[in-house]
């Protein structure tokens, strides 16, 4: 950790340097006040803060059961069939600690009150409010990332967390802290969440009469003044709103069953998630466009995205790694017959419950997300239609390794369809857009969370699960009316079908991952495929063998930080 200090310590020597004019040679020797004293360079100290953000692009799923991957050296791959230990874990979230010292060292710089962000009093006031809430809730945030991939029993058999820090720890200072309990850990983020809210807009671009209350309740405010400080500008950056589904996230997190299962957490997840979506109308605000949110530019800015990042230019990096041989990509992650057997029949009965289902015609009258989200046998897709079995060229099932499918399928969710892949490796891309929570995810975590307070129809502000999953569904294309879910009426039969719903739609968005290890439930559960033979479809049972330890719901620290400093207890196991 004392490494990264240094390299802050010289990033921001460097960043008071450009732009500077190099004729006294003082001005190349800039130190941390120095930098401090400029606006811009100490808004770049807090804007590194925004850097390290989990978005949906990890494709940890080809450590799960719903995905391989085709790569024999991917590192999820290699984790999933046991290589995890503490020296190798490409899940650890421990270099998140970098984004906190960024924040600290800002937040270090506005309780000096040296640097001046407006000539005018109430502006300058109303910066550092806003970028000291900005500070706060991304330091919640990044310690969040570490508690998730980190937290666990330690080898006192006492559940922990992780350490906090919340101070700028120069590179000769003491790292070496213990961790926290987890629930410790749990209110020391919530606190710097909560902190956040009353200094943030709860959204940027407010009109004159919706502005929060502690900032129109400042001493001679001024809307035009306001409008410089927290204009829709800023949009992009986080906001109350967004600070609040944040809170939903981790209070879910810290009450699931393999953490502190409690339910005063459901019902503070529960209680944020409804706060925020009965702003936009309850489930009547279900982004009919969402199921397809990464689709179209178009749909990346759509309601559906709660926090995003800035679009980008036009590529074609994902296509290339997932689109099936036949339209010139790589094939790279193989989502299993695990997943496609989670998809429901299309009037929402489960496969394995329905007389409708057809082994030898397996994707006909399914949910109509399944074809969304997977390219199998028979699909179209890319101009031209998709055969993973007998006859299928480079695209059939072990064609060629590395690139053909390991289980019968292609991943087509994420991915922008309109993406066209040359024969000479030139493309024509289209604009992505990272994605950092979206609406469907809290609708979710609201369903979870009200369903463990009280069942099915337990409603929180007027929201209950029933609700929420019946929306979710509808605007899948279930058939109505969906006479599965009316018959679910047990709190157990109802967390399955949330789990299942959840597994579908944030598919592919590095969630399950985490979700398999905060529920507590099996992680060694073997990949499957399905083969067309030319005549029938079989099952191949046994694609990927998961190899996991008993202790594995619990992520290990790395060891070079175990062995860098005494006071860090390991993980029970490892």
């Amino acid at each position: 950790m004392k490494s990264l200090i240094k390299n802050i310590l010289i990033v921001l020597v460097f960043a008071g340097m450009i732009g500077c004019e190099l004729e006294p040679i003082d001005e190349n020797r800039l130190d941390l006040d120095d930098v401090s004293t400029f606006p811009e360079r100490a808004e770049g100290i807090l804007l590194n803060g925004y850097t390290g953000l989990v978005n949906q692009y990890s494709f940890s799923e080809a450590a799960t059961d719903d995905a391989v991957n085709n790569i024999l050296t991917n590192n999820y791959k290699r984790i999933a069939l046991g290589e995890l230990n503490a020296q190798f874990n490409p899940a650890s979230r421990w270099g998140n600690y970098e984004q906190v010292f960024w924040v600290n060292k800002f937040l270090k710089i506005i309780e000096a009150g040296k640097t001046q962000w407006s000539r005018d009093t109430l502006t300058n006031t109303m910066f550092e409010m806003r970028m000291k809430g900005e500070a706060l809730a991304l330091r919640g945030l990044h310690h969040f990332y570490v508690l998730q991939a980190h937290a666990g029993i330690g080898q006192s058999g006492q559940l922990l967390g992780i350490p906090y820090f919340t101070e700028f720890i120069e590179s000769n200072g003491n790292f070496n802290v213990p961790r926290l309990t987890f629930e410790n850990s749990v209110k020391a983020i919530l606190a710097d969440f909560d902190a956040a809210l009353n200094l943030l807009p709860t959204d940027y671009g407010l009109s004159a009469g919706n502005v929060d209350p502690w900032y129109s309740n400042l001493d001679n405010f001024d809307y035009d003044k306001y409008g410089i400080v927290n204009d829709n500008f800023f949009e992009l950056r986080i906001s109350g709103r967004i600070v609040k589904a944040l809170k939903a996230r981790l209070a879910l997190f810290a009450a699931s069953p393999s953490f502190l299962d409690n339910q005063s957490y459901y019902q503070m997840a529960a209680t944020n998630a409804s706060e925020i979506l009965n702003t936009i109308g309850g489930v009547a605000g279900l982004d009919a466009n969402g199921i397809e949110f990464y689709a179209s530019d178009v749909n990346i800015q759509s309601r559906e995205s709660l926090w995003r990042g800035s679009i980008g230019g036009n590529s074609a990096t994902f296509e290339r790694r997932m689109f099936p041989p036949s339209v010139n990509g790589n094939g790279e992650i193989n989502p299993t017959q695990n997943f496609v057997d989670a998809f429901p029949m299309l009037d929402g009965t489960p496969i394995s419950g329905s007389n409708l289902y057809d082994p030898q015609n397996p994707y006909a009258n399914r949910d109509p997300r399944l074809e969304k989200y997977v390219v199998f046998n028979g699909a179209e897709f890319g101009g031209g239609i998709i055969n993973t079995g007998v006859g299928g060229g480079n695209d059939r099932l072990d064609s060629i390794p590395g690139q053909s499918t390991t289980t019968g399928y292609y991943l087509k969710k994420l991915l922008q369809p309109e993406v066209r892949i040359n024969n000479d490796g030139t493309a024509q891309g289209k604009r992505h857009a990272n994605v950092y929570f979206r609406y469907t995810e809290l609708f979710l975590i609201l369903a979870e969370a009200a369903n463990e307070i009280d069942g099915p129809d337990h409603q929180v502000n007027g929201i209950s699960a029933r609700d929420i999953i019946a929306a979710i569904r509808n605007r899948a294309g279930i058939t109505q009316p969906d006479n599965y879910l009316a018959s679910i009426t047990t709190k157990q039969d109802m967390r399955e079908l949330i789990r299942n719903e959840r597994r579908i739609e944030l598919s592919f968005e590095g969630h399950r991952f985490w979700d398999l290890r905060r529920w507590g439930v099996d992680l060694n559960e073997p990949a499957r495929g399905l083969f067309f033979n030319g005549t029938n479809y079989q099952e191949l049972p046994s694609v990927e063998i998961r190899n996991y330890q008993s202790f594995a719901t619990y992520m290990p620290i790395p060891n070079s930080e175990i062995l860098k400093f005494s006071e860090l207890e390991q993980n029970n196991g490892w």
